[in-house]
């Protein structure tokens, strides 16, 4: 376990570290992408649509992050960033599938492999939290439709706090908030910048959660949530 032996505090990502936002998602985006005939619309199969929108998705997130577009904008707008990339262009048909999109895709309940598993083993040793980059309407869903909230003392969500990680500033909240300090918190969570370098420049321990390990990456990795039982 090495330098992990004084952790008393576990701070987790939500959207695909606990959450599987992909699986989630992309069962919703398969609907509204057969209700709202985009097949012939955009002339193109879901798996290029979902490509493209992934890619493009991924992109205005970056520019969130970096304060260069506003939530409306992200909000309004992703959908029919990608239609332009197959020669639609419908700004009102973006807006209602934005508007079903939002309804329904929080609600989903497919969680990480082993994530209710780590979490009832974890609850016996550490208090668990939350740290996430998102919209507090959005992701209190998430959390109560997949039946982990209850899980967690602190739920940090970036927006509530006008924060995002990887920005020092929301890990020192998060110690202020559950009263702790740097060296009793380690971060769990699916991204290399914003999670992982986020939370060891803030003098945190942190561990990298993805199925493929990064090659650029040496520190702590699991690829199964199951695997946090040998490090903590």
């Amino acid at each position: 376990m090495g330098g992990l032996t004084n952790k008393q505090h576990v701070f987790f990502d939500l959207d695909d570290t606990l959450w599987d936002f992909e699986k989630n998602s992309e069962r919703v985006l398969r609907q509204l992408f057969d209700e709202f005939l985009l097949a012939q619309k955009l002339n193109c199969d879901f798996e290029v649509f979902h490509q493209r929108y992934k890619i493009e998705n991924k992109n205005l997130w970056s520019q969130y992050y970096q304060k260069k577009i506003d939530k409306h904008f992200l909000r309004n707008h992703r959908f029919n960033t990608v239609f332009k990339l197959f020669g639609h262009d419908d700004y009102e048909e973006n807006l209602l599938i934005t508007e079903q999109y939002l309804k329904r895709s929080p609600n989903g309940t497919v969680l990480k492999d082993n994530c209710v598993v780590i979490l009832d083993y974890l609850k016996q040793h550490y208090h668990l939290h939350i740290i996430t980059n998102g919209f507090k309407e959005v992701q209190d869903i998430k959390l109560k439709a997949s039946g982990i909230q209850s899980y967690f003392n602190q739920v940090i969500i970036s927006e509530e706090h006008n924060l995002t990680k990887p920005d020092e500033r929301i890990f020192r909240l998060a110690e202020n908030l559950a009263s702790t300090s740097k060296q009793h918190c380690v971060m769990i969570g699916d991204n290399l910048e914003s999670d992982i370098a986020g939370a060891l420049n803030a003098g945190w321990d942190a561990i990298h959660y993805s199925e493929q390990r990064d090659p650029n990456y040496s520190g702590l990795h699991v690829s199964n949530l199951l695997e946090l039982k040998s490090l903590l």
